[in-house]
Order: structure tokens, then C-alpha cells, then sequence
């Protein structure tokens, strides 16, 4: 099924009828003077296989010159094309707790070096969007296409208050369903103030969101509602795939965050959890050399989508291909053009 840019172009086919009016009316009066001459003994019978050699290369003429008449009306058509595209959202931690320096020179700065990495990885086809949250979650750069600007959000982040891996989550599906949203209001850039606390997103079809990822990464040490895991369920229902990188170890380390002494420690075990339920995947970076190699890993499922395709070129090439067999013919048989 073809659509036309230019469909006021195929107008030119009118002319088709006259042409093989033309064509025909020039053939029978050289047919005409070819008996004459032939009832005088001045030339030779037509057969079959001349008829052959008349009307074959006119017939080629005619297909090419159909062909570039709707070739000029820029015809497109939808394919189902395989590409690797998608939405990602680095949803980061920057509670309190990123600061320990268990990971030199602590898990933010560690963490800032790979998300760098990942970023400059990522083929063009890729969306990156940025949710920093800490005791709520909030979105700090849209989904862009714009490398630059994601590694400038990137630089500022820095760490903040409390965990909340729910508001993480939840920012994030808001963000990728809001990507294209002509009423976006979201800041684009990383604020110190208190943070409002997200709406929890509108329920859409289960599945409309399958070539989107978040990659949360995290310490893992949630200690602030929602529930992560009825917010992991959420994005599974709108078929958002979630990869939980952990930053630190289990063992953990006691820090001082805002005069206070806390110890922290990597929570695996809900992470596996909320990877599970999305049908993502958990990785522990114990070091700043592991927690690249795990953006490494993190591969976007190739989708096959229907594009609208101008397929002017590909006629106009065609129909020039056969034009050129036309005249070759005829200049063979016939020693003339058709």
C-alpha cells in the first residue's frame, strides 16, 4: 500500500494514453508502407518474431516511463524495519548513603564515572533520560537524544537524604511515559531544594513500554515508602524492564551523613527482587572497574517497528533500468529508439 508526498504528480499518467496512441498509430503506418513495399518485392515479410522485436521494447519503454511518472510523486510505503532503539532512564541513588568511600573515590563518584561510560556507548538510536531521587523520587533531565546534555546532568548530582527505591521507580515510568509529552514541565536541570514527591503514574496497557529500560542503580539500602516492590510490579505491568546495579557490599560501612552516624549496607536481596519482577536483571559492582563492565552487559532488545519509507530512489533507479533496456532492444532489433 503506497502513500504520495506529491500526489498531484500522477496527473503525468494521463499523458500514458496519448503516448501509446501516438506509438501505435506511428507503427501501423510503418507497417502500412512495410506491405507496400513488400507487395512491390522491396522488402521482407513481418512475422511473428518481428513483432516480437516491436513491440517488446515499447512495452519496456512504457512500464519505465510509468515508472518514473510515479516515482515523481514520491511515493512512501511502511516497513517493518529491525532497529536497536529505545528509552533508557538512569534512575540514580543520591541519598546520604553514596557518599561512603568503600568504592574510590566514593560509590557517587564511581558511580558518575560509568553512568559517563555507558552514556558515550549508547548507538544513536537510544533516548537517555536521568531521575535522581533520594527520600522522593524526581525526574532531572527528559528522555534526549542529546549526549551532552545528559553528561552535564550527570556532573551534578551529588549525594542528598534518604532512600526511597519506590519514588526511584515510579519518577522513572513517569518520565519515559512523559517523554514525548508536549505539556512537559519537569526541571531539566539537578536542584538541592526539597523534591515533591511524585504522583504515582496512570495505569496504561500492560506492555506499552517494551523498548524501555531503567537502569537503577543504587546501595540498595531503601528506608523510605513506597513499597520498591509494588513499584517494580507497576513497571512490569507497563512492561518496563528494570536492571538493578548495586554499589558497595554487604558487609557495608558506617558513615557520617548530616552529623549522623549511619551504617549502610548493600541490599542485594530486593534488588535480585526488583530486577525479577520486570523481567530486567541484577548486577553486584563491588568495584569502580565492576560497575563498568556491568553497563557493559546491559544490552536493549532490538524492536521491529513500522516506518513510513520513501521509496522514490528505488523506483526511479528501477524504472531508469528498464528505460535503458528499452533502447538497447531497440537499437538491436530495430536500429532506432521505440
Amino acid at each position: 500500500m503506497f502513500e504520495f508526498i506529491w500526489p498531484a504528480m500522477l496527473y503525468l499518467l494521463l499523458v500514458v494514453p496519448v503516448l501509446v496512441f501516438v506509438w501505435w498509430r506511428v507503427t501501423r503506418r510503418r507497417r502500412q508502407a512495410a506491405a507496400r513495399f513488400t507487395l512491390f518485392g522491396l522488402g521482407r515479410p513481418t512475422g511473428r518474431l518481428q513483432s516480437l522485436r516491436t513491440y517488446l521494447p515499447a512495452a519496456f519503454f512504457l512500464v519505465g516511463l510509468i515508472g518514473l511518472f510515479v516515482a515523481a510523486a514520491r511515493p512512501q510505503t511502511i516497513v517493518s524495519l529491525p532497529r536497536r532503539e529505545g528509552t533508557v532512564i538512569l534512575a540514580v541513588d543520591v541519598s546520604g548513603s553514596m557518599s561512603a568511600d568503600d568504592m574510590k573515590p566514593s560509590r557517587m563518584e564511581a558511580a558518575k564515572a560509568a553512568m559517563r561510560d555507558f552514556v558515550d556507548r549508547q548507538p544513536a538510536g537510544i533516548q537517555i533520560g536521568v531521575v535522581a531521587f533520594s527520600d522522593s523520587g524526581f525526574s532531572v533531565e527528559r528522555p534526549t537524544y542529546d549526549k551532552d546534555s545528559v553528561l552535564a546532568t550527570i556532573e551534578r548530582l551529588s549525594p542528598q537524604r534518604g532512600t526511597s527505591l519506590g519514588n526511584g521507580i515510579i519518577a522513572s515510568l513517569n518520565t519515559i511515559t512523559s517523554g514525548n509529552a508536549a505539556n512537559w514541565q519537569q526541571p531539566k536541570v539537578y536542584t538541592n531544594l526539597t523534591p515533591t514527591p511524585t504522583p504515582t503514574p496512570t495505569p496504561v496497557p500492560a506492555g506499552s513500554y517494551t523498548s524501555a529500560a531503567i537502569v537503577l542503580l543504587t546501595d540498595g539500602d531503601n528506608n523510605e515508602n513506597p513499597d520498591p516492590n509494588e513499584a517494580a510490579k507497576t513497571a512490569a505491568d507497563r512492561g518496563v524492564r528494570i536492571y538493578t546495579v548495586g554499589i558497595g557490599s554487604e558487609a557495608g560501612q558506617t558513615i557520617k551523613v548530616n552529623g549522623f552516624t549511619v551504617h549502610t549496607s548493600l541490599n542485594a536481596d530486593l534488588l535480585q527482587a526488583i530486577a525479577d519482577a520486570t523481567g530486567g536483571h541484577y548486577y553486584n559492582a563491588q568495584t569502580e572497574k565492576d560497575l563498568k563492565s556491568v553497563y557493559e552487559n546491559i544490552n536493549l532488545q532490538f524492536v521491529v517497528r513500522p516506518e513510513k519509507l520513501e521509496v522514490t530512489s528505488l523506483l526511479a533507479g528501477i524504472s531508469l533500468v528498464i528505460f535503458l533496456l528499452a533502447g538497447a532492444l531497440s537499437m538491436i532489433w530495430l536500429g532506432r529508439i521505440p
